[in-house]
């Protein structure tokens, strides 16, 4: 069996009181993950009411929100449906390219 007579007694570290929390230097916060864009393309196939539809399932968005943005990608050619993090911006384009849209992610610059 091991003996524990050669167990030294805890010493705070030098420059701190017993029961004073030690300095800590701040340390910069890490830049955060940069924004991306979901784009919609304009087509010639898909009618404004079912590109109104999926913007309406695929984001929740209200009627007239989903209609604005249809709006701008049959007038502009393209329409910044969305912008947040990569992974979710990545699954959104995935889902209206199921949805038989022309979707694509560029960096929100």
């Amino acid at each position: 069996m091991p003996s524990f007579t050669g167990i030294t007694q805890f010493k705070p570290m030098a420059g701190t009181s017993p029961g004073l929390a030690p300095r800590v230097t701040p340390r910069t916060t890490p830049a955060h993950d940069p924004l991306w864009n979901v784009v919609v393309m304009n087509d010639d196939v898909n009618l404004m009411t079912y590109v109104v539809h999926v913007f309406r399932k695929v984001f929740g968005y209200e009627t007239e929100r989903a209609r604005r943005h249809m709006l701008e990608v049959h007038e502009q050619g393209r329409s910044v449906v969305w912008t947040g993090g990569r992974e979710a911006a990545e699954h959104y384009v995935h889902t209206l390219q199921q949805w038989h849209l022309r979707a694509l992610l560029e960096s929100h610059v």
